[in-house]
């Protein structure tokens, strides 16, 4: 696209259409429900009728090829048009592709149904993070979204390595903030695959490269679907030698609102997480204090 083109057809969209776009590009999909709750939640006096506007603001992107909806729904037919999965169109990738100025094509096609569900797992907990803002429970500070915020590091063996969590955020609550790194588990790996990615991210810890340019080392989460999964992932991380699990915690999606927001429970009846303090740094492991509290005084 030209200058010319882009500023024709930035002519034709309003602030929200395009607000839209840049969340299907952060994304890469999200649901008519999911684009509803971050763009169609105020002015509105019932879901029915934000749900609505959704849909004629989608159709009108998709007619200009911005958007374009997956042959699958979330859900099945029943679920209506709130399961319909979009993603950028062409025009809408190449638009956003000038916008920003980058060179390398984003090709978008019909995705496996695993990375669909994964995908739009992971988007749940970014929008209910803005949700949780919105609220005014959290201060959402930032959050990235794959590939963003996956991090490069060199291995002590000199090779680069890759961690690629599925969402770093930051959030705040009073005076302090809090940063995470989240893994949306859906239980379709084994638990060994957890112990590996434990194991990079205390790789990337020890380099140390996190902890210099932000003043600490994230809390890294799994959440997972349910107490089952959470037993054997926090079975599998206590097995292993080479983990220190007290540095990782696991969850079930239904405390990710009392953990983010430090709504702890006082529950002690089975089934129900206790939330862990801050990390901090176990006696004697890594010497060069790489582990901090992910907890840090925000900046006067």
């Amino acid at each position: 696209m030209s200058p010319v083109d882009v500023a024709s057809l930035l002519l034709r969209l309003s602030e929200r259409d395009v607000a839209v776009l840049e969340s299907l590009r952060a994304h890469r999909l999200l649901t008519t429900a999911l684009i509803r709750r971050l763009h169609f939640a105020r002015g509105h006096a019932t879901i029915t009728a934000a749900s609505g506007a959704t849909m004629r603001v989608l159709g009108r992107l998709e007619s200009h090829g911005l958007v374009a909806r997956l042959e699958r729904h979330i859900g099945g037919v029943r679920s209506g048009s709130s399961g319909i999965v979009w993603q950028l169109g062409a025009t809408g990738e190449r638009l956003l592709r000038t916008m920003h100025g980058e060179q390398k094509r984003r090709r978008y096609m019909e995705p496996s149904p695993a990375f669909t569900a994964h995908t739009l797992a992971t988007a749940e907990h970014a929008v209910a993070l803005q949700e949780f803002a919105g609220e005014g429970v959290i201060e959402l500070v930032s959050v990235e979204t794959e590939p963003s915020c996956w991090r490069s590091f060199v291995s002590p063996h000199g090779t680069r390595e890759w961690l690629k969590p599925d969402l770093y955020a930051v959030t705040a609550n009073g005076d302090f903030e809090d940063h995470w790194f989240l893994e949306i588990d859906r239980a379709t790996e084994h638990p060994t695959v957890v112990v590996r990615k434990a194991r990079t991210y205390q790789r990337y810890a020890a380099t140390g490269a996190h902890q210099a340019r932000h003043g600490l080392f994230p809390a890294v989460v799994w959440v997972v679907p349910d107490n089952a999964r959470r037993a054997a992932l926090e079975a599998a991380l206590a097995a292993d030698k080479a983990v220190q699990p007290e540095l990782f915690r696991v969850i079930t999606a239904d405390r990710f609102r009392e953990l983010v927001t430090e709504q702890e429970s006082a529950d002690t009846e089975e089934g129900t997480v206790q939330m862990a303090p801050a990390v901090e740094k176990p006696a004697g492991y890594l010497e060069s204090s790489l582990f901090l509290p992910e907890s840090s005084p925000m900046p006067s």
